[in-house]
């Protein structure tokens, strides 16, 4: 891997006091760990521009800022709930990536069910903790990725949840990330989640991340300003299982947001994963489903709607390790001002793996002459019994159906208002959960509002050119 050492060296400074504070109180075996980890994110450094995985993203901001470990010590009074979290079977908030008991609730959960912090799982033992030292790390690797690498060699709190074989869970969890900077100085925190779905199991999740701008109450936190939000989660569906997972981002403007998101599928299980981002200055996100049990099925849809400089990457990549597997993928793009996307999207299909089924598409609309786009469907097959296909759009809005529109007496911004709206809420729209997806719809509603507030976006169609990079399949 072609990378930059961090400058500062503050990680490893962190990761010393970390180990001070410690003191040999976490387990063996994940000091073991995280020492592997934090020694490879040394050896493999931030990664560059020079990186393929990276190209179009440059991480230098972040590898040269001298990030403090987020504050602990918070009397923090946060109202502004997740959403739609009054209608979830629980809910755990974390601030600055620990576990906020006073906001949580488990509620009443079927016999069995696990919801709880990673943190309280490690101070303990039992089956629990058995089951982490089982798990944990053994998804998202961590051998060629820095980002993932520093994650888990600061492994100290996130969500535990235990899903047993056959329940069945009617209303989703919600996991709600608040996060923001101490004292002015900029923060970063590292929370890790595990997720196990048992045999023929059935749950949803939404895993939220907020950048705290407008504070409630807050005695020492500073609210906006620079932080670092680093997120691993992994989840293990079960043969037979069925996962619905949600993922929206809305940090905070000045905000950094690289996550991993690991999916390992047992026999004939189904995960329907759909990534939502908003917010942010620097956002990285990548998706991975392995299929690695037969008849097993994944779908990925993901929007991101941005504007100003924000710069959103989503890689994703889906691999199918087994026979008889099928994988659907629909990434959706709205960029205004002079913001900047990045699609990469990898189907991988083993040569053990006949009988795949297997289709991707990313469109993507301009809003503005100086939004850029770099788009890259890949297919890496390996077998011959095989029906994939793959395919990116870039495009504008569309002139007759803006006349129509304005013929009927509707304003100009309101028209492209409508219609920016109809093309992003394909992706909200297959959210299966409604409070969720009539959230989602509101924060689109308000986020293309203020692009018409700022004038952005409201050129004509012929002004509308973009600046676009299109890479074509190796």
């Amino acid at each position: 891997m072609i990378a930059v050492k961090p400058e500062p060296d503050v990680h490893f400074a962190n990761f010393a006091s970390l180990q001070k504070r410690l003191a040999g109180s976490d387990p063996s075996w994940l000091r073991a760990i995280r020492k592997a980890a934090i020694d490879r994110f040394g050896e493999v450094g931030f990664p560059t521009t020079k990186n393929e995985e990276w190209k179009y993203t440059s991480v230098a901001p972040i590898a040269r800022t001298a990030f403090e470990p987020a504050p602990t010590d918070l009397v923090y009074g946060y109202n502004r709930s997740a959403p739609s979290a009054n209608s979830a079977a629980a809910r755990l908030v974390f601030v600055n990536g620990r576990y906020f008991k006073e906001l949580s609730s488990t509620g009443a959960l079927p016999s069995g069910v696990r919801v709880t912090s990673l943190a309280a799982v490690l101070a303990g033992s039992g089956s629990a903790a058995a089951l982490l030292e089982r798990h944990l790390a053994r998804y998202a690797k961590f051998d060629d990725h820095a980002f993932v690498a520093l994650n888990t060699a600061f492994i100290e709190d996130g969500a535990f949840i235990e899903i047993p074989k056959d329940a069945v869970l009617e209303k989703p969890i919600y996991l709600s990330f608040v996060s923001a900077p101490k004292n002015g100085h900029p923060a970063v925190s590292h929370p890790r989640n595990l997720i196990l779905v048992g045999q023929g199991a059935q749950a949803s999740f939404v895993e939220v991340h907020l950048g705290a701008d407008t504070p409630p109450e807050a005695s020492n936190l500073q609210f906006g300003g620079v932080y670092f939000t680093n997120a691993v989660t992994e989840v293990v569906a079960g043969e037979n299982a069925k996962v619905e997972y949600a993922r929206i981002e809305q940090e905070s403007a000045q905000a950094f947001h690289v996550a991993t998101l690991q999916f390992q599928q047992g026999r004939s299980s189904i995960v329907h994963s759909t990534s939502i981002q908003f917010g942010g200055a620097l956002v990285r996100e990548e998706v991975k489903a392995v299929l690695g049990g037969e008849g097993a099925e994944s779908t990925l849809n993901g929007l991101y709607v941005i504007g100003g400089r924000q710069h959103v990457d989503n890689h994703t990549t889906i691999d199918h390790a087994k026979p008889h597997c099928g994988s659907r993928e629909l990434y959706k793009g709205v960029l205004d001002g002079a913001s900047t996307g990045v699609f990469n999207g990898k189907i991988i299909v083993r040569k053990d793996a006949q009988k795949t089924d297997s289709k991707q598409s990313n469109k993507n609309l301009l809003l503005s002459e100086n939004a850029v786009i770099n788009t890259k469907p890949q297919l890496e097959i390996y077998a011959d019994d095989v029906k994939c296909t793959h395919g990116a759009t870039i495009g504008q809005i569309d002139a007759d159906a803006l006349f129509y529109l304005r013929s009927r007496g509707i304003g100009v911004n309101e028209a492209r208002a409508l219609l920016t709206q109809a093309f992003a809420s394909d992706v909200i729209d297959k959210i299966k959960f409604g409070p969720l997806r009539e959230h989602l719809k509101a924060v689109l509603r308000a986020r293309l509002a203020e692009g018409q507030k700022s004038g952005v976006g409201s050129q004509g169609p012929e002004a509308i050119q973009g600046r676009v990079s299109r890479l074509e399949e190796p």
